[in-house]
């Protein structure tokens, strides 16, 4: 089972491997994937995560505005106000600061909230709870209380939105000590990633690529499944390159890996970091170390984003590894354009594949 569905199929010059690596075993102790699956989409997989979370665990609760009645504005918590009532999914006012402050009173009073924000980009109207009382809780009181909460935002372009709709900022909470930042790229991964998240005992930014939230389905496994945080996954093996990326830029990663793989017979690897912070440096390491050489991609802008520190961490620990100098395929450093503007934003498999053959030509 391939990380990302595509038309084309490897050539055999490298192997995809699963596309969650390995998971922890589910409820009733059997080995995950040994059971019966499930097609659904990322969307479908992070309401059954949520769905899970609810039915196996009395102190989870959700809230935010719209997804009771209204079910959330993608549809996201479908289904979960009829199952488990209005006390467990609580509509809230439009006020992005009450969510999140609220979310932050329940977990310390030992409940597990899980916060919906409906686009990313309202979340600046709770930044200051975010980082003044979200993140810091636990070092504030020496490790006394815990903050076992989740906000969900739903980020980045690719589906034709305005202004505020299509950001991609997670660099933002990557840079706030005290948070981890989860982004899924499959439907597996989001639902086991989000389990994990819930029952994580400090906070989390889950930042879900909606660009993906309905674009292909993928196998799920019906029993319960979890994957740590802070690891990334070889989504793709190869010997003479590595990119590097995550969320909905994964996608064309693989399709430019597949196409240079059958056209160059060049072997790339696909690293999925999963969660931006913190970041699997090991992984990156030794992917770097065996390729020598490395494209890193992500949507948002260039300037101080997650490929940054990527690239930072390469050169501290693998400069005389690299073979060739690293290129940055990103987001540009301008606000994010209207949708006639937005797919000469967005990074794609025609500049990831031009990037990658310019620094496997390099000597």
């Amino acid at each position: 089972m391939s990380s990302i569905p595509a038309t084309k199929r490897s050539s055999g010059n490298s192997k995809s491997t699963p596309p969650n690596g390995k998971f922890d075993a589910g409820a009733g102790g059997q080995d995950s994937g040994t059971g019966s699956m499930t097609m659904m989409t990322m969307l479908s997989a992070i309401n059954r995560a949520m769905d899970d979370a609810l039915r196996t665990d009395d102190s989870v609760v959700l809230l935010g505005q719209d997804i009771g009645v209204d079910e959330g504005v993608f549809r996201a918590t479908a289904d979960l106000l009829d199952r488990y009532g209005d006390k467990r999914v609580i509509d809230t006012p439009l006020a992005e600061g009450a969510i999140i402050g609220g979310a932050v009173g329940m977990a310390l009073y030992g409940l597990k909230p899980v916060a919906e924000m409906q686009f990313s980009g309202f979340a600046y109207q709770a930044f200051h709870q975010v980082e003044q009382h979200m993140s810091r809780f636990r070092n504030r009181t020496r490790g006394r209380y815990g903050m076992p909460m989740v906000i969900r935002m739903p980020y980045g372009g690719g589906i034709r939105a305005v202004e505020h709709h299509s950001e991609s900022r997670e660099a933002y909470y990557a840079h706030t000590p005290g948070l981890l930042t989860v982004i899924p790229s499959t439907p597996r991964n989001a639902r086991a990633l989000l389990l994990e998240s819930i029952r994580h005992p400090d906070p989390v930014i889950f930042y879900e690529p909606k660009q993906l939230y309905r674009a292909f389905k993928e196998e799920v496994p019906d029993e319960l499944e979890y994957m740590p945080l802070g690891k990334a996954h070889v989504a793709r093996e190869g010997s003479d390159l590595t990119i590097i990326s995550y969320g909905a830029m994964m996608r064309p990663c693989l399709e430019a890996a597949e196409d240079i793989s059958e056209a160059d017979g060049a072997s790339i690897e696909v690293v999925d970091l999963l969660t931006v912070s913190p970041l699997d440096t090991e992984t990156i390491i030794n992917s770097v170390q065996k390729t020598g050489r490395a494209v890193v991609v992500h949507e948002g802008p260039r300037n101080c984003g997650i490929g940054s520190e990527v690239v930072a961490r390469i050169v501290e620990r693998s400069l005389d590894y690299l073979e060739a100098p690293i290129r940055r395929i990103t987001g540009f450093d301008v606000q994010f354009p209207y949708f006639a503007r937005e797919r000469a934003f967005l990074p794609n498999t025609d500049r990831i594949t031009h990037a990658v053959r310019e620094v496997l030509a390099f000597e």
